[in-house]
């Protein structure tokens, strides 16, 4: 019986073990490096493209190059067979039956792609297409689920994908003009190389802009004229089977005049003659063009007419950006009225009066919506970073490397079954990664963020990469949450960047995706570390002009003014510093990214060149030193003393007072912030973060809380003393145009009314006794209804409630 006993547990063993393996082995990575390429003998022109793109992104990450073969190979070299449904039995060998057997997601752009073997267990990996572009982008998903190192090529045993798009447009602007902070210094090599990286991750279409735009007419970057760069661009994307559009601003003055018409519509037919390929055209209401909507529509339509005659099918849309409500009631009279059918559809896109869900409900449902979503800037912006810290605002301004994936994924999701799809806003590769989130989302709205970002590591860095950089990008975007004061994680995350650029191989350091990361690890860490040290150094300078009355004013003033330019005398971080310059560099030299003016020949400051914010100050250092002076210039000590005591009072409110700083997410306890950013990311029923930074400026006046168009902002007061009289003092924001805004405590008495206010001055208001004598207040700003533009106006900067004496 022990025997017996014995050998039934050997063979349960033995045969559980078996059991094991043979349930494990179709999961094991199946070895590719020795396969060919096995495709019908006539593919069309993108269906070829995709296939070079192929065998070349694999030879680049692994120096094994496949051969291309036309029949089924006979030996025992693994297979990958790519090519369309349509000729299916040309390419798939023994296995064309079993496929068409089986079923397939069938729609446009879609693909299978299977893990089979055949009798003598030779790997075959097959990437049916459904059409030229489900090839493309299954071959695209074959080389992100592939596993790729120097000599070795290899998949997952059990890879079975079905799957064709949600929405049917996922595209992005890719326009050769001055202003971009990379693409002007791209040569069509580059442009074939990014337009294959979207292309891996399932965009299918890209937006050019023509040589006449809001842009200067040269650039120092420029390889080739503007007009031969677009055209070149266009026949890329034919190429690759990509949808062109074009961004087509509206730019001359006066479109009822019939010359300017003529004028335009040749202007217009040179370029549409001398692009291989164009689907549609959207020009933009506004931002630029401003054209009342009865003038823009009807040139759009005769423009429409000579579009035809080049590109017979291409599309003609619009968006209602900048207009104003008066323009806005006139332009969906047109649609409701008229019915245009030369119009293709309609574009949503940033500076839009009406949010996404209400102007589709607005639009009559025979024009479909793209969505143009800004996913390039930071502040300023049709989406902005909620809540940024005036540190980053005033150092890495509008444009910086800007991997935002969770942001971006709920600003996607939000709005998704309003359009059809998006063309995304761009004005570089600062945003490379949220184009990635964007055309994967498009392609699958559910597909989780974090996978998304280990397939970009993955297929862009290499396998070791996966989970290390991408957990590194979330990182990133944790740096910008909340006070940056308090987000000691920064100093995290620059050490997870820190730890992978120390094993980090030759080929990686110098790959640019790599190096924007630590670009930003590095600028984000010396900000924190710079904003502890120049906060204590105020701090510091602060309690020797407390001393002013001891050590007289001259002397307190002299001792404060010494410690503040130690943050330029004794700086902190020195080689986080050195290193982010070095980065600066690298970036330059590997994709032409310009982070400086004087350095890299960038446009502006404001469009990406934050090198040349690095070291701005960020506290009050230059608002006080010019302050000094002032008070140095005054003859008598008794006002020296009291202009000294108001800036080290300057936050408070007195007794039983309140003071809010708006600008600042700790210090704006009395502001009624709305729905939130989750739901609302465009906050147009959330009060937002505004910035207007000039470097003479306090910091609390470089930052403002802002509503947008009529919402309002509002504060709102408990536990007042209602038998007491308060009074209201507020500094407005300081952008550079100012609406009418007018104030209201309760929402019912005139606090002040429409008025043009100065900004950057303390102005005062007697709030009445019958508003607080509940114990609350609430107070209400508006702007003048019906503006266009941007929307912002609406901006208060500090507030102090002050009870009376």
């Amino acid at each position: 019986m022990t025997m017996f006993l014995s050998i039934l547990m050997f063979l349960f063993v033995v045969c559980g073990g078996q059991a094991a393996s043979n349930a494990e082995a179709p999961g094991k990575p199946l070895d590719l490096s020795e396969a060919v390429v096995v495709t019908p003998p006539h593919l069309s022109v993108p269906e070829g493209k995709a296939v070079e793109m192929l065998i070349e992104e694999v030879e680049k990450r692994t120096l094994v190059r496949w051969d291309v073969v036309h029949a089924w190979p006979a030996g025992s070299a693994p297979a990958v067979a790519v090519g369309p449904v349509s000729s299916l039995e040309t390419f798939a060998g023994p296995f064309a039956e079993q496929l068409s057997a089986q079923p397939a997601v069938d729609e446009a752009e879609g693909y299978r792609i299977r893990v089979m073997t055949t009798q003598r267990s030779t790997p075959v990996v097959l990437v049916v297409g459904n059409d030229a572009r489900g090839v493309l982008f299954g071959v695209g998903r074959l080389l992100r689920e592939m596993h790729m190192a120097r000599g070795t090529v290899s998949i997952a045993g059990t890879l079975s994908i079905s799957t064709a798009p949600k929405y049917p447009l996922r595209g992005h602007q890719l326009g050769y003009r001055p202003k971009v902070n990379t693409y002007d210094a791209w040569t069509i090599r580059m442009w074939e190389q990014y337009i294959r990286d979207l292309a891996v991750f399932g965009t299918n279409a890209i937006e050019l802009i023509p040589p006449r735009s809001d842009d200067a007419d040269d650039s120092p970057h420029f390889v080739r004229p503007k007009i031969d760069m677009m055209a070149r661009m266009s026949k890329l994307a034919d190429d690759y089977g990509l949808d062109v559009w074009i961004w087509y601003p509206a730019m001359d003055r006066d479109y009822s005049n019939p010359k300017t018409v003529e004028f335009a519509l040749k202007e217009w037919g040179g370029v549409f003659e001398k692009l291989t390929r164009i689907d549609a055209v959207f020009v933009p209401g506004g931002d630029p063009g401003h054209t009342q909507p009865k003038y823009l529509m009807a040139l759009l339509e005769k423009q429409l007419q000579v579009l035809h005659r080049y590109h017979p099918d291409a599309q003609m849309w619009v968006s209602t950006q900048s207009f104003t409500q008066e323009w806005l009631d006139e332009f969906l009279e047109i649609l409701r009225t008229e019915s245009p059918s030369w119009l293709s559809g309609v574009v949503f896109g940033p500076q839009s009066r009406v949010g996404l869900p209400e102007l589709r409900a607005a639009i009559p449902k025979q024009y479909p919506i793209r969505r143009y979503p800004d996913i390039t800037h930071s502040i300023r912006c049709q989406y902005p970073v909620p809540d940024w810290d005036v540190a980053y605002a005033m150092t890495e301004d509008r444009e910086v490397i800007n991997p935002r994936p969770l942001g971006e994924a709920r600003i996607f999701r939000v709005y998704q079954e309003h359009a059809i799809g998006f063309l995304a806003y761009s004005e570089g590769c600062n945003d490379d990664v949220n184009k990635t989130v964007w055309s994967s989302l498009g392609w699958d709205p559910d597909t989780d963020v974090v996978g998304i970002l280990r397939q970009y590591a993955r297929y862009f860095l290499g396998e070791e990469y996966a989970d290390t950089f991408a957990q590194g990008l979330l990182a990133l975007e944790r740096n910008w949450e909340g006070p940056l004061m308090t987000n000691r994680s920064v100093f995290t995350t620059l050490k997870q960047f820190q730890d992978m650029e120390r094993t980090a191989s030759p080929q990686v350091l110098l790959k640019w995706r790599f190096q924007q990361g630590l670009y930003r690890a590095y600028y984000d860490a010396y900000q924190a570390r710079r904003l502890i040290y120049e906060t204590e150094l105020e701090e510091q300078a602060m309690d020797e002009l407390r001393q002013a009355k001891e050590l007289g004013s001259l002397l307190a003033l002299d001792r404060a003014e010494a410690i503040l330019d130690r943050a330029v005398i004794e700086r902190v971080a020195h080689d986080w510093r050195a290193r982010t310059f070095e980065l600066a560099e690298a970036l330059y030299q590997s994709i032409r990214m310009q982070l400086s003016v004087p350095r890299y020949k960038a446009i502006s400051v404001g469009r990406g060149a934050n090198l040349d914010l690095v070291d701005n100050p960020l506290n009050n250092r230059n608002w006080l030193k010019n302050r000094f002076a002032e008070l140095r210039g005054l003859d008598k000590e008794a006002e020296r003393l009291r202009g000294i005591d108001e800036i080290v009072n300057w936050t408070n409110p007195g007794p039983a007072g309140f003071y809010d700083d708006l600008g600042r997410l700790a210090q704006q306890p009395h502001l009624v912030r709305g729905l939130g950013p989750e739901r609302d990311p465009d906050f147009r029923r959330t009060s937002r973060v505004g910035f207007s930074h000039d470097p003479k400026r306090r910091i609390s006046w470089c930052c403002h809380a802002e509503s947008l168009y009529n919402a309002p902002l509002e504060m709102h007061y408990e536990s007042l003393d209602p038998n007491a009289h308060y009074k209201l003092q507020v500094v407005y924001g300081g952008e550079r145009w100012r609406p009418k805004i007018r104030l209201f405590a309760d929402e019912r008495i005139v606090v002040h009314p429409f008025k043009k206010v100065d900004p950057l001055e303390r102005m005062e208001f007697a709030i009445p006794r019958e508003a607080t004598r509940d114990g609350e207040l609430t107070l209400t700003w508006y702007q003048e209804p019906g503006r266009g533009g941007a929307g912002r106006g609406c901006q208060v900067a500090e507030v102090w409630l002050i009870k009376k004496d």
